[in-house]
């Protein structure tokens, strides 16, 4: 049992008490590279370890009324049919695919944590149309069956934009959602998979400490600061898996485009027009004379 790996996913735990979610992208990494476990092994330890964490987390969100059951639960439904099927899928796919997908997914959460929440007028609906919720639930739990990530950066969207829940009720009816999607996807792993009991206990335990932790000091730091640096961490987490897969060229390719990205947000933010940013100032035309 690796000491550092435990350490880490008291982090993770943590960064999961503050942000409410994304922390558990790091966990298949922490499990391959710092516990030496393979692809497939870490991600039905992932899985476990996620559900058991987004319960624990669920409990405090609920007694404070911030979890939407029936939506939650119709989510969470269509999740674990993918989930379940994205698990069972997963067997067949190469290791190094899944890891590539997964740095990408990766990549994916750094740029909506770096955004941050979009803001929405939108008010709760307390009937979201159900064919959308169900597809977007079966969606969300493939990629959690897969990957064996919570995939609460795409649950919590959904559910603000889709169902019109507040920011508040969403992240805590995600955790609904997640562990539900988690166990699912755990299933379809666990005939293809050796879980290491003691290992997956002791890095929940941390996990689970590491959130409580964190949901103390939550209002205490900046969500902007926080989020800025935990996406640039997942950035960096990500060029590393990518760099070990794929080989040193990503390490220059991939900073060079998000380096540019920067770029032209700066030049928007500081124009305002967004056409603005690879446009060329118009020449003044010259006074006439009368």
């Amino acid at each position: 049992m690796s000491t550092l790996a435990i350490a880490a996913s008291l982090l993770i735990g943590v960064l999961l008490g503050i942000l409410g979610g994304g922390g558990s992208m790091l966990t298949v990494p922490i499990l391959v590279y710092l516990a030496g476990q393979d692809t497939k092994q870490a991600i039905t330890t992932s899985l476990f370890v996620v559900g058991v964490t987004s319960i624990a987390g669920l409990i405090s969100h609920a007694r404070a009324g911030r979890v939407r059951w029936r939506t939650g639960t119709l989510f969470g439904l269509a999740g674990m049919a993918g989930a379940y099927a994205g698990g069972r899928a997963a067997a067949h796919i190469p290791d190094t695919v899944l890891l590539i997908a997964f740095a990408l997914m990766m990549l994916a959460t750094a740029a909506a944590m770096l955004r941050g929440p979009r803001k929405t007028t939108q008010q709760a609906q307390s009937e979201p149309p159900l064919h959308r919720l169900l597809l977007q639930g079966l969606v969300v739990g493939a990629v959690t069956g897969i990957l064996g990530a919570g995939g609460g950066f795409l649950i919590v969207p959904a559910l603000a934009l889709l169902a019109g829940l507040p920011m508040g009720i969403a992240i805590g009816t995600s955790l609904l959602v997640i562990a539900m999607n988690s166990f699912a996807g755990l299933a379809g792993h666990i005939s293809g998979a050796h879980l290491d009991w003691n290992l997956a206990l002791a890095v929940t335990a941390a996990a689970v400490l590491g959130s409580l932790i964190g949901g103390r000091y939550a209002g205490r730091i900046p969500q902007h600061t926080l989020r800025t640096g935990f996406g640039w961490f997942v950035i960096a987490m990500a060029l590393f898996v990518l760099g070990r897969q794929i080989g040193p060229a990503v390490l220059t390719v991939v900073p060079a485009i998000a380096a540019w990205v920067l770029i032209r947000r700066r030049r928007v933010r500081r124009t305002g027009n967004p056409s603005a940013a690879g446009a060329v100032a118009p020449t003044p035309e010259p006074a006439v004379r009368h």
